[in-house]
């Protein structure tokens, strides 16, 4: 094992991206769900500590920087089923997601399954999701103008200075412009008290109902098959490894029934965090920086009651405002490979639906957005479907 400054730098530089804006998000969505302090810290072990495990355990025998993380775009599809469902039926539907996944996985169904579903309306749902966490930072200069401005700058300014954005990225570095701001303004106390222990999690009590698993489990299950495993295979073939895919889909959906219990969303092979750790160094070396991830992120579940305590004490502007930087790239790529092409049509419906975040028969808008674009697309865009089947 090859420890160096690219295994150790890229190792450390996914681990920050990872503990950062996509945590902030975490946090954004489990305060707006009213969940305790406890439930969070439940989640952050979940999140973060368990699929570590599988982190190492791939890599080390693959010999691949294989990183399973959490979905971020089911934690926000679940962010919007929390305000009508009860914690307990989401969680019932987390377990069936895993089951669907690992069945789908295992015989192969899944690849040929979302062979069926434009990619442009799978990234307009995608956007649509996330376009709320965006304009969270907006709102964020209205609540604390000083802090979201300051977070900005730091954001841009690590964005427009590559030699600083190498060791500092963006992320961080709003992240850390946002604490020295919360700290240096007398207005702004923290108020609660800080935890400083290690985690005991929670074991929940899953409830199997209809309206949670017609609502949670085809948006999650598209989010971790069709988003994330996809985007991560996408950066191991480009860096030249040839990543086992059924293994990886079965592996998604164990550890999404083992996670689900302890409160967390399904699991998923991450593609940022994947990109990161491809950035230098021999490939024959980079399964290091995955394990130097896993281990790092093993540490950060096991202090989750710290996690927790901090995120909600932490002024909201702060945690608005870096979720919302976090996710510009995200709705960024979402937005370019949803309108750029085909299925233009069907994408616009997608988007228009689920960003109005609906709800028709306790059903989320991410799943209508699905349906109502795959049905528009299917009447109004057969030359596209046509033109799928035949390139030529």
């Amino acid at each position: 094992m090859v420890l160096n400054q690219h295994t150790l730098g890229n190792g450390v530089v996914g681990f920050l991206f990872a503990t950062t804006g996509p945590m902030a998000i975490l946090l954004a969505v489990a305060t707006r769900a009213r969940l305790t302090e406890a439930d969070i810290a439940s989640w952050v072990f979940g999140a973060y500590a368990l699929p570590s495990v599988i982190t190492i355990g791939f890599s080390l025998v693959h010999r691949q920087p294989l990183v399973f993380a959490w979905t971020i775009p089911g934690t926000v599809v679940v962010g919007v089923a929390l305000e009508r469902l009860p914690f307990d039926e989401v969680i019932g539907a987390y377990l069936a997601t895993g089951v669907l996944i690992t069945v789908l996985g295992a015989t192969g169904l899944g690849t040929r399954a979302m062979a069926y579903v434009p990619i442009p309306l799978v990234m307009a749902m995608v956007a649509g999701m996330f376009l709320p966490v965006g304009v969270a930072l907006v709102d964020a200069f209205g609540d604390r103008f000083v802090i979201a401005a300051v977070m900005v700058a730091a954001y841009a300014l690590a964005s427009m200075i590559p030699a600083l954005g190498r060791f500092l990225p963006p992320v961080l570095a709003a992240l850390l412009g946002g604490l020295v701001t919360i700290a240096l303004d007398p207005a702004v106390r923290l108020d609660r008290p800080l935890t400083a222990a290690l985690v005991t999690p929670i074991v929940y009590a899953p409830a199997i109902t209809a309206r949670a698993l017609v609502e949670l489990v085809v948006p999650l299950t598209v989010t971790v098959i069709g988003i994330q495993n996809a985007q991560g295979i996408a950066y191991l073939r480009t860096a030249g490894y040839r990543p086992p895919e059924t293994p990886i889909t079965v592996a998604c959906g164990v550890g999404s029934v083992v996670t689900g219990l302890f409160g967390a969303v399904p699991v998923c092979l991450t593609g940022p965090v994947t990109g990161i750790l491809n950035l230098s160094g021999p490939a024959a070396h980079r399964w290091v920086s995955a394990i130097v991830f896993g281990v790092l992120a093993i540490l950060f579940g096991l202090f989750a009651p710290a996690v927790a305590s901090l995120g909600l004490a932490l002024p909201p502007a702060f945690i608005a405002a870096l979720g919302g930087l976090a996710m510009l790239g995200v709705l960024q790529n979402a937005f370019v490979h949803g309108f750029r092409g085909r299925f233009t049509l069907g994408a616009t419906v997608t988007l228009v639906v689920t960003a109005s975040q609906v709800t028709i028969f306790n059903v989320s808008a991410a799943f209508w957005g699905l349906v109502f674009g795959a049905l528009v697309s299917a009447l109004l865009e057969r030359e596209d479907y046509r033109a799928r089947r035949d390139p030529a």
